[in-house]
């Protein structure tokens, strides 16, 4: 009774209380076709507390950690060096234990480290103002949609089909019911005409950049074709260190930024949690979602940091509020900003400049195996392979020769034919060239 402290006439009081005959009336509005029953699973019965740990020890054994074997997965997480001294302040208890800093009086130190996150937010987008982070990149999307949908007083989103599936899939959820969601054709390699998509109903157009296969896109023209018609260019970036070459998207014309910034102070940790990275023009700032911490001066005259703007439902009335986020990624977040300020601006820019060096000599190896050929003309530390056959086969071939070789289109694109011999290969600082030989000699092993 530990952990379940309720007993049956516990419950049928509760049922009583609320008029419901049983528990699976609270449960009638669910369709018939999502009610899987119990008997489908293969669940084990109840065990103690030892028997359940030694269980747990025996699946998590199975595991490969990325940096136990040469690793090449991307597709929106991405493994970088993240160094000692990033784990070992965030752990500092008046940061581990923090929350949202309601009252300035007692939390300065969050307040000014969110400050600074802000403030490297907005530089690295080439943007105005940021927020002081959301959940992840694919949330801020869909925030970054609803948005614009606020702020033109329209109801349609044009998705790139470039743009992560997950990604897309998260607005198509969040979105669809406040307007309508289009997605455009897959085209990997190469860029759609989107801009030809939009007319006078678009709100916004959102591109990301490099896409989900490594293609680098040029905003310009798109963000001047989409003002020309009154609708946003929302620009969506899943790898932020491309920031540190790749002109940031604000001086492209992108009026929303939304960004994962995952690979900056934050491991993979089997995918999250992870940073949304958020930023737009000032002109916009009400309506942005999350919360902003401004710098301002208490009765002495010396300076210090408060929340200045929190549109959001905990705040204000309900119908009035910019989103229902009711929190943020903040100690990821102060990952990113230790990390970073480590780095300092010339240290980012050497970090991308190692990222896209080791991309481009392992795309040219890769070129060379027989039957593979590169399908993404430009592209930071991504790219995408066109192989002889199925990329799935391929790369648990090469997993079990000790490569994880990276991400199959067709798990991101399930139903879309083309994908089936697209493989998605990412590397980073953390891949050394004997890493790119051995991929390249075992990739030629398996498809000969």
């Amino acid at each position: 009774m530990r952990y379940l402290p309720l007993t049956d006439s516990d419950r049928s009081a509760m049922l009583a209380k609320i008029g419901a005959p049983n528990v699976d009336a609270l449960f009638r509005d669910v369709p018939k076709s999502a009610v899987v029953p119990l008997s489908v699973f293969d669940l084990p019965d109840t065990q103690g507390e030892i028997e359940v740990e030694r269980a747990l020890s025996r699946l998590a054994a199975k595991n490969v950690a990325a940096g136990a074997m040469p690793f090449f997965c991307g597709a929106g997480a991405y493994r970088h060096h993240v160094p000692a001294a990033v784990d070992h302040l965030i752990q500092r208890s008046e940061f581990l234990t923090s929350y949202t800093p309601y009252q300035p009086e007692i939390a300065q130190g969050t307040l000014q480290y969110l400050f600074e996150f802000q403030t490297q937010v907005a530089l690295l987008t080439g943007m105005e103002v940021a927020n002081a982070s959301l959940y992840d990149g694919s949330t801020g999307t869909a925030e970054a949609v609803l948005m614009a949908q606020r702020l033109t007083k329209r109801s349609k989103a044009i998705l790139s089909g470039g743009l992560h599936p997950h990604y897309a899939e998260t607005v198509e959820t969040v979105a669809n019911l406040s307007g309508q969601v289009v997605r455009t054709p897959v085209t990997p390699g190469r860029a759609e005409d989107i801009a030809a998509l939009i007319d006078d109903a678009t709100a916004c157009v959102v591109v990301q950049s490099p896409d989900v296969f490594g293609l680098i896109r040029d905003l310009k023209p798109i963000a001047d074709v989409a003002h020309a018609k009154g609708a946003l260019l929302i620009a969506v970036v899943t790898e932020v260190v491309s920031l540190g070459l790749i002109e940031p998207p604000g001086h492209q014309g992108a009026d929303i930024v939304a960004a994962e910034g995952q690979s900056i102070g934050n491991g993979l940790n089997f995918g999250g949690p992870y940073v949304g990275l958020f930023a737009t023009r000032e002109k916009f700032i009400r309506q942005m979602p999350g919360r902003l911490t401004g710098e301002t001066v208490d009765a002495d005259g010396r300076r210090g940091y408060t929340l200045t703007l929190s549109t959001r439902e905990q705040h204000i009335r309900r119908e009035k509020a910019t989103s229902n986020i009711c929190t943020n990624s903040g100690l990821c977040a102060l990952a990113f900003t230790i990390h970073l300020s480590l780095l300092g601006e010339e240290g980012f820019v050497r970090l991308a400049r190692a990222n896209h060096a080791r991309a481009s000599a392992l795309a040219d190896r890769l070129a060379k195996v027989k039957g593979v050929s590169l399908i993404t003309p430009t592209f930071f530390n991504e790219f995408t392979l066109r192989l002889p056959k199925p990329a799935a086969g391929v790369v648990e071939a090469l997993a079990a020769k000790g490569v994880i070789a990276g991400v199959p289109a067709s798990r991101l694109l399930p139903h879309d034919e083309a994908a089936r011999d697209l493989l998605i290969v990412a590397a980073t600082e953390t891949n050394t060239g004997e890493d790119c030989e051995v991929f390249a000699r075992t990739l030629a092993e398996v498809l000969s």
